[in-house]
């Protein structure tokens, strides 16, 4: 596993973003409290990631491979997210559907 050199106040943010989110779990009963901290461990690995992925550096095929199918699975959650997000918003508009969402590129 790579090495991380973050400065003291990086540490501290994230330090202050963990108890944030353990607040939060002791404060939500919903159930999606472990979705969230999930979402938190995957945003933060892949930022850390790519500030350390230099613009010419190489990755072995099976890394960009899970790289890959991550991105799809997140797409589609989000994607699935906002139309149920929109179709709340929008009652009455035919013919939407999650997968005329559009996100990135």
């Amino acid at each position: 596993m790579a090495k991380f050199i973050i400065t003291e106040k990086q540490m501290a943010e994230v330090l202050q973003h963990i108890e944030k989110t353990k607040k939060q779990v002791n404060e939500d009963k919903d159930g999606s409290y472990m979705a969230k901290q999930q979402l938190f461990t995957i945003a933060t690995l892949a930022y850390k990631m790519w500030e350390q992925l230099g613009d010419d550096e190489q990755l072995d095929d099976w890394m960009e491979s899970k790289i890959a199918q991550a991105e799809q699975s997140v797409v589609a959650v989000v994607k699935a997210y906002m139309y149920d997000e929109v179709e709340d918003k929008m009652k009455g508009m035919d013919k939407l559907d999650h997968n005329d969402l559009i996100i990135g590129n």
